[in-house]
């Protein structure tokens, strides 16, 4: 599935926000948008065959998809970036009203 304008632009400006806070290179600019981009267009696949999701089911898509991101960012940021990704992820969470 294609992702839509509207998606790669707030994947575009997430990993930008990111990439200043966590000091990325290049490289792991890259991959960082491309693990988004994954995530999202599993999440819009799931919600696409499935149009008559509960919320419920929306949110454990939503945990799996942050889980699967958590897992590929372990390979390429630093044990410090790391620290501050698990800091800014908690905060939206928070922000959210999110349980893990």
């Amino acid at each position: 599935m294609q992702l839509s304008a509207e998606a790669r632009e707030a994947i575009k400006n997430e990993v930008h926000r990111f990439s200043q806070d966590l000091n990325l290179s290049d490289d792991q600019k890259t991959k960082l948008k491309t693990a988004l981009e994954n995530a999202r267009e599993r999440v819009e696949d799931f919600r696409q065959n499935h149009p008559d999701m509960s919320k419920i089911e929306v949110m454990a898509k939503l945990r799996d998809a942050r889980g699967a991101i958590r897992e590929r960012v372990t390979s390429f940021l630093t044990p410090e970036q790391l620290t501050k990704w698990d800091t800014e992820i908690a905060k939206a969470k928070s922000f959210l009203g999110i349980a893990s």
